[in-house]
């Protein structure tokens, strides 16, 4: 495969480029890419040395690297431009129209995406605390404030997809995990009887359950393969019993999994 590099560069955190930037590079299978972030570029010293790292990646690949930049200072930015490299300004391409089509000229300002002043940094803050606090079920007195609640067996993904609805959308979830007494008496845990508007479920392939709880715990009954065929069966009965919407995370990313529950259980985001 033909290797590239490619740069994501931003006198801020970068996570506004990187987010572009790897997205567009998917789009391109054909190509290893080799992604590097140069976070905090606020200065001609640092624009110089990234310049040098940059130059330095093309005449290892032997391919020019790709840049794309979300820089607001027009002097750091025409420095790193000098590099040897495809520059793409993640801003300019669609500033400029609109500001034609506005009729007013932005204000150029640095870190404005990702600015701790506002509601929707508190709101994505207080989510993952939320979370975190409310993991496993580990606490369900303040289920009332939660905005989802997300069941199903345990290592399903019910974690990583309350804390990405929090860090992404500053959304409050919680998570309880179903367990082989309810799965006897077919019975979600008296702790969501009031909040069953709330429950959202989550289920898995047994086959990929049990390798990842054979990392947890190798040679378990926990992780067989049998165990994980009947919890997920069971699991799923009963989240149809008790009409409870699921989804499978088997190959579904934490972003897919997320922004479906959202859009099916009609929740507001609070964070950008």
């Amino acid at each position: 495969m033909t290797k590239r590099t490619a740069f994501f560069i931003s006198d801020r955190t970068g996570i506004t480029a990187e987010m572009l930037g790897h997205g567009l590079l998917t789009q391109f299978e054909e190509i290893d890419f080799t992604e590097i972030t140069l976070p905090f570029i606020d200065s001609e010293e640092k624009a110089g040395d990234a310049v040098t790292q940059i130059n330095s990646a093309g005449v290892e690949d032997g391919n020019r690297p790709l840049i794309f930049s979300t820089l607001v200072d027009s002097t750091i930015a025409h420095k790193i431009k000098q590099a040897d490299a495809l520059y793409l300004d993640c801003f300019q391409i669609f500033i400029a129209p609109m500001e034609l089509e506005l009729k007013i000229q932005s204000n150029h300002s640095i870190g404005k995406s990702h600015s701790t002043r506002g509601s929707g940094y508190l709101n994505r803050m207080e989510a993952v605390n939320f979370a975190l606090a409310s993991d496993d079920g580990q606490s369900t007195r303040d289920l009332e404030k939660a905005e989802v609640i997300l069941v199903g067996v345990s290592r399903c993904g019910k974690t990583p997809t309350c804390l990405y609805l929090g860090m992404q959308f500053g959304i409050k979830a919680a998570n309880v995990p179903i367990i082989p007494e309810d799965m006897e008496v077919m019975k979600f845990p008296k702790a969501l009887d009031k909040f069953r508007h709330k429950i959202f479920g989550l289920s898995i392939d047994p086959s990929r359950l049990s390798a990842i709880r054979s990392e947890r715990r190798p040679n378990s009954k926990y992780a067989s393969l049998k165990n994980c065929e009947t919890e997920v069966r069971l699991a799923k009965a009963l989240m149809d019993q008790e009409g409870v919407p699921h989804l499978d995370t088997t190959s579904r990313s934490i972003e897919e999994l997320a922004t479906v529950i959202v859009q099916q259980a009609k929740l507001r985001r609070k964070a950008h």
